[in-house]
């Protein structure tokens, strides 16, 4: 290994120099002629100073703590989700890149369909869920895990950290877009989700719960232009077939999700019937694919990885010692485009 008195030597300079140069020593008057040749030697050495030495061996015997990610879905679910409702699987991707990010390779999958789950946890420091877990589950774990931060649900914010959005806040937004806009017949199609608990309950979407509350304050509410499956593409082109086989469809629609959105869309135009023109649209998360749909779809945009990197974040705070649970949410905001209308009014 290089010592400094070899780079004094080649350098034609005292080791003190050396010493104080690499070492960077502020009261340290040399040129910068020679403060760039003693660099380059070290360099040139492959010499190490003993303080980043030292700081390397910190770092070599700090070990990366070990987390698990919890998903709801299989794997099956989350492949097909990719290309058709990505909203979970963008998580994912924010909660591994940060993870990389901070220099944690020690990741652990762990899917609610597991029957060894308990097992495959016993050796993690810290878990991500989400989505939404077993209650029972969460009871047991307890005792032997105190780290665990929620996205997109949160069973006890006293207990547990969770980074959510403002989903009345952001169905607010929608409506009162589409109330501006001067449309009085708005219809809702959305999709169900389990509770993932042990009686598999449907939980309702708050989506849909702040629409029918919006709407009755209106005087305009009418539950014949509801219309609920499942979060999927397919569902979304079903449901708004049977929205128009049904007749007297609504001017407007508020649709739960960008991929049953495109799914409506395509039910809209096998009926030749044109968007906004005949059916406003306004859609929620403005995945990637909302941009590019056959209309551009006007959408509240969710900040979707980034609520997988702040839970991430969240985790290793925890970890590192904080005992009080933090609640983030995370803001959302409307982006316009054309399935609304309103930009056509602007243009014109």
């Amino acid at each position: 290994m290089a010592t400094i008195k070899d780079i004094a030597v080649r350098a034609k300079v005292s080791s003190a120099t050396v010493s104080r140069v690499l070492n960077n020593d502020p009261t340290l008057l040399v040129t910068d002629e020679t403060r760039n040749r003693i660099v380059e030697v070290s360099k040139e050495l492959g010499y190490t100073t003993v303080r980043k030495r030292r700081n390397e061996q910190k770092l070599e015997n700090v070990r990366s703590p070990r987390i698990g990610i919890i998903l709801t879905c299989s794997l099956e679910e989350e492949e097909d989700g990719v290309d058709d409702d990505p909203y979970f699987s963008i998580i994912r991707q924010g909660v591994e890149s940060e993870c990389l990010n901070q220099g944690i390779y020690t990741n652990k999958i762990i899917r609610s369909s597991d029957s060894n789950q308990e097992q495959i946890m016993e050796d993690i420091d810290g878990l991500i869920v989400i989505g939404g877990m077993n209650l029972s589950l969460l009871n047991r774990l307890k005792d032997t895990l105190n780290n665990i931060v929620f996205i997109n649900y949160s069973p006890d914010e006293d207990s547990y950290d969770s980074v959510m959005i403002d989903f009345r806040k952001a169905t607010t937004s929608a409506m009162e877009h589409l109330l501006n806009q001067g449309f009085k017949e708005i219809g809702y199609i959305g999709g169900s989700e389990s509770d993932d608990s042990d009686n598999n309950l449907v939980v309702r979407d708050t989506r849909l719960t702040i629409y029918e509350e919006i709407m009755k304050s209106k005087g305009i509410f009418r539950r014949d232009q509801v219309f609920i499956g499942e979060y999927s593409m397919t569902q979304g082109y079903m449901l708004m077939k049977e929205a128009i086989h049904k007749g007297n469809l609504p001017e407007a629609f508020f649709i739960a999700s960008d991929s049953m959105a495109i799914g409506a869309l395509r039910a809209i135009q096998e009926a030749h019937l044109k968007v906004p023109e005949d059916i406003a649209i306004v859609s929620f998360n403005d995945i990637l694919m909302a941009k590019f749909a056959s209309v551009p779809l006007t959408s509240v945009k969710v900040y979707t990885e980034q609520l997988g990197r702040v839970g991430v974040k969240l985790l290793l705070d925890r970890i590192n010692g904080r005992e009080i649970p933090l609640k983030v949410t995370v803001p959302t905001k409307l982006v316009i485009r054309d399935s609304c209308g309103a930009k056509n009014k602007l243009d014109s």
